[in-house]
């Protein structure tokens, strides 16, 4: 088979944060890996790390169609063999056109399809597809049961091959590198490490709200917190610590493995961030920043794989509801930091659901299919 040419459609941006430029990123690193021509097509807004994320690989940033009929005119100008489609503003109806010009289509999806009709979908949150009646779950390497099912077949309505649950989360090669052997074992700390991150650019401002949390839980902590725009760094800069408390506002970093794994604590947005966690073994606690995390949010916490902090609005939520609530996720983060088992037990869950070879099945996936497409050509 010939050179694979393989195009990634996604944006970043303040608004639209980093998540799907991330998880593509991470396909990108394998298909590269693999001998693969990438390309990235899209927007990437004031995020000079992440240009330069893609620089430092090689990986050509082109302006990104939005169209069917661009999408087509795209992959045919750029000679794709394969275009990967991860967002949720672009027209359903471009992973049909593709389909039919003969480019495969990999839509990444979270929970909806969109209507989009492609060859291959990948949903990659915990629990995304669950056994059919009377079928046992197939373990994974090192997964704690009930396990996830990896290339169940597709529900109905989806017209290609489905690959779902956080055995096909995507991770980057910074990552996958730190993950380390065994998960972090409990350790008593007097003042614990404490990391707070919400994406690359924290669109919706939570790190002000989750940070004023953390001071109100009155446990001496070293908390560094990342500030994705320098309004979101003015706000933390404006919160006084507690006594035994440091809050140190830094920006978005490359170094974001090595300071999850050197953290006691994390507290982060229930994003694709959270398999990074999981992968990590970072003992963390989640909130719910945006609706479409809820329902990856509430499976991950029901599971143990990590604290449940509430939904970004509780907890800004004026009057009694929004104290109650604030309230609530102080006493959470409080018991985490005072209770080293408490902390590696959260760890250990995380740790053993995703095992870092999730985009290796994937693009395992896409060219067991190209091949199969080129023999019966």
């Amino acid at each position: 088979m010939s050179t694979l040419r393989v195009g990634l459609r996604c944006d970043a941006g303040p608004r639209r944060g980093v998540g799907h430029l991330v998880r593509c990123l991470a396909l990108a690193e394998e298909f590269l890996a693999r001998g693969a021509d990438v390309a990235v097509f899209g927007t990437v807004e004031r995020l000079d790390w992440a240009t330069a994320e893609l620089a430092a690989r090689g990986i050509p940033l082109l302006p990104g169609p939005d169209s069917a009929s661009e999408l087509v005119e795209a992959a045919r100008r750029h000679e794709l063999d394969v275009l990967v489609l991860d967002s949720y503003e672009l027209d359903p109806a471009g992973a049909g056109a593709l389909r039919a010009a003969g480019v495969y289509t990999l839509a990444i999806i979270d929970g909806d399809s969109r209507g989009q009709v492609a060859d291959l979908y990948l949903d990659q949150n915990f629990g995304a597809e669950l056994p059919a009646p009377g079928s046992s779950p197939a373990e994974l390497p090192g997964q704690d049961a009930p396990a996830e099912l990896p290339g169940l077949d597709a529900p109905a309505e989806l017209p290609g091959r489905m690959l779902a649950g956080s055995g096909y989360a995507l991770l980057r090669d910074t990552v996958i590198k730190a993950r380390p052997p065994v998960p972090p074992p409990a350790t008593a700390v007097s003042r614990p490490r404490v990391l707070a991150f919400f994406g690359g650019t924290d669109a919706v401002g939570a790190a002000p709200v989750l940070t004023r949390v953390l001071v109100a839980t009155g446990h001496p902590m070293d908390l560094t917190v990342i500030v994705g725009r320098p309004e979101i760094e003015a706000e933390v800069e404006d919160v006084t610590p507690g006594r035994g408390q440091l809050i140190r506002p830094v920006p978005p970093t490359t170094s974001l493995p090595a300071l999850i794994t050197e953290a006691d604590l994390v507290v982060s947005a229930a994003g694709t961030s959270t398999w990074e966690l999981c992968c990590l073994g970072a003992p963390s606690a989640l909130v719910c920043v945006v609706d479409n995390q809820r329902e990856s949010y509430t499976r991950v916490v029901r599971h143990g794989l990590a604290a449940g902090l509430g939904e970004l609005p509780e907890l800004t939520a004026a009057g009694v509801a929004g104290r109650a609530a604030r309230a609530t996720a102080a006493r959470t983060l409080h018991g985490l930091l005072s209770s080293p088992q408490r902390r590696a037990k959260l760890a250990a869950r995380a740790w053993s659901t995703v095992d870092g070879q999730g985009r290796a099945r994937v693009v395992d996936a896409v060219f067991d299919a190209v091949r199969t497409t080129a023999v019966a050509g």
